[in-house]
């Protein structure tokens, strides 16, 4: 493989940072004191997903998320946090792709109505699978560094 200026897999860690990074930023700019103490986050997803084209995202939606509203917030908050400092930092980075991936699928289905936010998880979910099969964990990470995930 030729590249510019950097090798292969240090491309590949840049796309991996640039993902950690973008995780970092959803958690940076949420407004944590409404989804914590006033469940702006979650009453938000619960009315897109009452009215869901998907009968599954709306069941779904009722069994999972609605019991638990305070314990969701959590969840998604800090799952955003814990992605975007395991991929910057490369710690645990297949188990944070694979997070991401995941979290990023989801929001896509429950978002299906919104194109301004498909675009995103759509590019995100991309870059995780890339720097998966890729193994973007390979150059510039504490997995190297500690030997994981040869």
């Amino acid at each position: 493989m030729q590249t510019i200026w950097l090798s292969g897999a240090e491309w590949l860690a840049v796309l991996r940072i640039g993902l950690g990074l973008w995780w970092l930023e959803s958690w940076r700019h949420k407004d944590k004191k409404g989804w914590f103490e006033r469940g702006t986050g979650i009453a938000w997803a619960a009315s897109v997903a009452a009215d869901h084209r998907w009968a599954v995202v709306r069941r779904g939606f009722e069994r999972v998320v609605k019991p638990r509203p305070k314990l969701m917030a959590y969840v998604v908050v800090y799952a955003e946090l814990a992605l975007g400092l395991g991929l910057i930092l490369g710690f645990l980075t297949p188990v944070a792709l694979v997070g991401g991936l995941i979290l990023n699928l989801l929001y896509l289905v429950l978002m299906i109505h919104d194109w301004a936010e498909q675009g995103q998880n759509a590019m995100m979910a991309l870059i995780s699978l890339a720097a998966l099969f890729a193994m973007a964990w390979q150059t510039w990470s504490l997995d190297a560094a500690l030997g994981l995930f040869r």
